[in-house]
Formats: C-alpha cells, structure tokens, sequence
C-alpha cells in the first residue's frame, strides 16, 4: 500500500537538522508523496528547494500563513506572490498553501483577508489548488470561495462547524485529517460525514500530538498509516481501499500521477 501526507511543513526550522530522517522514516512508512505546505517567503523557498532535491517524492505548496500576516512587510507580499508567478511552470509547485484566515489574529483582520485575498487571486490566475487554513473561520471561508475561480479547494484539519462541512462538500472541496482521527470523537465524526473522495491524510508536522500513540513524539510522515487505518475503520472499509482511494485522491486535487 502507498500513502500521502498532503500537509507538513518540511521546510519548518524544526526539520532543519532531520529532513533526511524525516524523508527516510516517510519512505518506510511507503508514504510516495509529501506536500511540504509554506507559511512566508523563507519557507516557500525552502519548498521548492526540497521539491526540488527529492524530486518526485516532495511537492511545494507556496504562500502565506494567517499566522505571518502580523510582520508582513509589503515588500515579502510581493516578492512571494513573484517567486509563486516565476515558478509556476516548475514541476515542484504543485499548490498556494498554506494560506486562510484564523479568528485568533482578530486585530489583523483586514490585513488577512487582503494577503488572502492575493493569495486566492493568484492561485486563479496560475490555476493552481489552494490548501487552507481556516481556524474558527471555516464558515466565512466556505461561503466566500466560490466567488473566486479556484481549480481546487482543501480545508486542511477541518475541524468545526459541522453545518459547514455539507456545503464544503457540495463545492467539491477537499477535507484533510491527521493524527486526531485516532483519538478526536469530532474529528472522527467529521470523517464518517465525509465522502471517500473527497478525504486526504495529512500530518500537519511539525505539530505534535500528546494523545496515544503519538504522546508528544516528533511529527512524521510515518504517521499516515496509522491515519488511514483510523480512517479505513470510522468508514468501515479496508486499509487497502481506503489506501488507493486516497491515491486516487491525491492525484485528482494535485494533477499528479503517484506510482503505484
């Protein structure tokens, strides 16, 4: 069975001094594809550098994190939105992400939803997925997508509200989940409301989890399995459906063909 962790954050410092150990427990753990999701300039560069060193196992999702937003010089909005246009035609960009809005930088408000506003805007004109952040502003975001002309959409950890997820779905959104498929009743009730195709796995690194049997241990593409079984249990199917369809997955919202 092949798997796909479709947001961690390779190019985070915490990686730094272990990507390679990170690449090689992924390559163990027969997980074939790794979108390392960006949060500025700095770390989209180091994306695509990744992307480009492990050709064909690390994908790049470029762009701003909500989180950023707060020190954002007008000078890094730009120079990404240049770095994202100049490497559009590179095999390595596969997505703008991670971008959104998140309720907990309300004093920044109008400053997010602008370098969100950008990021949807480029994400159109280049054609690309867009891989979002939406902490406790799901609902806002669901209802003001479908104004932009967007290839594809995935609301990563989706978590909340449930009357949000109907509508993400008829849109022909994606829904990413993680390690708290193994442990989160809301999570997993998220899960058995979601349609097969329209899930991916993700382990959202280097974020860490202290629930069994992850227990604060350093986030790892290894994590995907024990994701998928959690999955191939909550929808009561096997491990290798849930396996193949999450390839299938993967290769519909990306565009890209995984070896099997």
């Amino acid at each position: 069975m092949k798997y796909a962790d479709v947001h961690i954050h390779l190019s985070d410092e915490e990686y730094a001094d272990c990507i390679e150990e990170i690449i090689a427990e992924a390559r163990k753990a027969n997980v074939v594809a790794l979108v390392s999701n960006s949060m500025d300039l700095k770390t989209s560069v180091g994306s695509l550098k990744l992307a480009e060193e492990y050709e064909g196992l690390v994908y790049a999702a470029t762009g701003i994190h909500p989180w950023t937003v707060k020190a954002l010089t007008d000078a890094e909005l730009q120079q990404t939105l240049e770095l994202i246009e100049n490497q559009r035609k590179s095999k390595a960009l596969v997505a703008i992400g991670e971008v959104g809005l998140d309720f907990k930088y309300a004093d920044i408000w109008d400053k997010q939803i602008k370098v969100f506003d950008e990021m949807l805007h480029l994400a159109e004109r280049l054609e690309l997925p867009v891989i979002v952040h939406s902490r406790g502003t799901t609902a806002k975001i669901v209802d003001m997508l479908p104004s932009y002309r967007l290839k594809k959409v995935l609301l990563h950890w989706f978590s909340n509200p449930i009357s949000a997820l109907q509508k993400a779905v008829e849109n022909g959104y994606y829904i990413t989940e993680g390690a708290p498929a193994v442990y989160s009743n809301g999570i997993r009730d998220i899960i058995k409301k979601v349609p097969i195709t329209n899930l991916l796995t993700e382990t959202d690194g280097p974020v860490r989890f202290f629930k069994s049997p992850f227990d604060g241990k350093r986030t790892t593409p290894a994590y995907i399995p024990i994701v998928a079984k959690a999955m191939a249990e909550i929808k009561k199917v096997g491990i290798v459906e849930i396996a193949d369809q999450m390839m299938r997955n993967f290769e519909a919202f990306f565009g890209i063909s995984l070896p099997r």
